[in-house]
């Protein structure tokens, strides 16, 4: 696997907080999920690679969108920021009383570490009931999960791209809390 390759992989990954909805023709959905629960609603879309979560409660409708793509929707962004490394991000919707919080890491693996990971994270997601989808770049398999997990007062989703091009593998924990 090329150094630069892997470098490049995971500097071009992002994540962005909208304050708004995004319509499902900007993207090239390959599955969608909706998990509604008890005031509030969790849509997730998964693409090759990336996905993006719509969470609504009372008045508010945001969007995560995790991409490697540079040209996305601009107005009502509230965040971004580079997903290489390990990150936290934390931002209140004040006026629906909406807590936002993720974590990201990304690593790049060998080919072997790779292999291994995507069957634990195929099963993984098999066993949670999750979004799943599969696809092929030039250097083989990739996969990407989305599980969605629905509590009382909070959606927690738990996301997972697997990038055979580098071994680039991207996880996301994202909750949104209500009060």
């Amino acid at each position: 696997m090329n150094t630069t390759a892997k470098s490049n992989s995971l500097q071009s990954y992002q994540i962005i907080l909208y304050g708004r909805a995004l319509h499902p023709e900007l993207f090239s959905l390959k599955g969608r999920q909706v998990l509604r629960h008890g005031d509030y609603e969790v849509e997730s879309w998964a693409m090759n690679g990336s996905h993006l979560l719509r969470f609504e409660y009372k008045t508010l409708c945001a969007c995560e969108l995790v991409t490697d793509i540079d040209k996305n929707p601009t107005q009502g962004i509230i965040s971004s920021f580079l997903c290489a490394g390990e990150h936290e991000f934390e931002h209140r919707f004040s006026k629906d009383r909406v807590n936002y919080m993720t974590t990201v890491q990304t690593e790049a693996l060998s080919e072997n570490l790779f292999a291994t990971e995507f069957e634990e994270l195929l099963e993984l997601g098999r066993s949670m009931n999750a979004l799943i989808h599969r696809w092929n770049d030039d250097a083989g398999p990739c996969l990407t999960v989305l599980a969605l997990q629905a509590l009382n007062r909070e959606a927690h989703i738990q996301a997972y791209h697997l990038i055979a091009n580098g071994g680039l593998v991207l996880r996301s924990q994202t909750i949104f809390e209500h009060q």
